[in-house]
């Protein structure tokens, strides 16, 4: 517990004092004298240790869980947050994103199935609506800690196998067979769970999700996948160089 943390006040500055508290501990953060996982002590105990208001404490506690450097957990308690993985905005899978930030990816197939193809994905992939598509929905955790949801639709003749995917990437089996993905459209959104969502990713109800809706392509045009996938806000980025023309 760290109960122990140097916390200076400076009552007569015009910095309100929550303010002045959650800088502090984020200090502690960056420094990594607060590691991830460690444990604060509560808002009560802050507000003795300090001297401040129970609402005070609160806020200022709250100020780091809305930057994602703080998780708090009815019944748990508040505690660093895991560092975040940051993912550049290029055509990668996130299990080799994973690998590079050296963490240890892993796969839970949700759902393997051959559905009759959705008219906005049909689209998409630029078949027929009503043909054949495999849809795949998969968990996929970093160091055995939910990270995301991803769900996939492609050509019934390409899809991988569900055992490939327990093991591989979607683009890594896709490779495996011989189909190269070149290059891809892909926008970049952020909503609120759903109490499910929430559920599977360990998430509190109504916590901010990043999205991402992706179309791959092969260097000869045609599609490869289509994608709509859900991140945990709190646990990811979405990081991209702008240059200037």
């Amino acid at each position: 517990m760290a109960d122990h943390l140097l916390i200076e006040l400076d009552r007569s500055s015009p910095v309100p004092l929550y303010h002045q508290v959650a800088t502090s501990i984020e200090a502690h953060i960056q420094s990594g004298l607060l590691a991830p996982g460690d444990f604060l002590e509560n808002e009560v105990a802050l507000a003795a240790r300090l001297g401040i208001s129970r609402p005070t404490a609160r806020q200022a506690l709250q100020e780091l869980v809305d930057k994602g450097r703080l998780v708090r957990k009815r019944g748990v308690g508040t505690r660093v947050a895991p560092e975040r993985i940051r993912r550049t905005v290029e055509l990668t899978s996130l299990q080799s994103d994973l690998e590079r930030a050296g963490r240890k990816p892993s796969t839970r197939v949700l759902a393997y199935e051959t559905i009759e193809m959705p008219a906005d994905v049909a689209a998409l992939l630029e078949l027929p609506a009503g043909s054949p598509v495999v849809h795949l929905e998969r968990l996929r955790l970093a160091d055995g800690e939910p990270l995301a949801v991803l769900n996939n639709y492609l050509p019934q003749e390409t899809a991988p196998t569900r055992e490939e995917l327990e093991r591989l990437g979607l683009y890594e089996a896709l490779r495996a067979r011989g189909i190269r993905p070149a290059v891809a459209r892909q926008r970049i959104g952020a909503r609120t769970a759903t109490a499910a969502e929430a559920k599977v990713l360990d998430e509190e109800p109504h916590s901010a999700l990043l999205t991402m809706e992706r179309t791959a392509y092969d260097e000869s045009g045609n599609v490869v996948e289509f994608g709509r996938h859900i991140y945990r806000a709190s646990r990811y980025i979405f990081d991209t160089t702008l240059f200037a023309h």
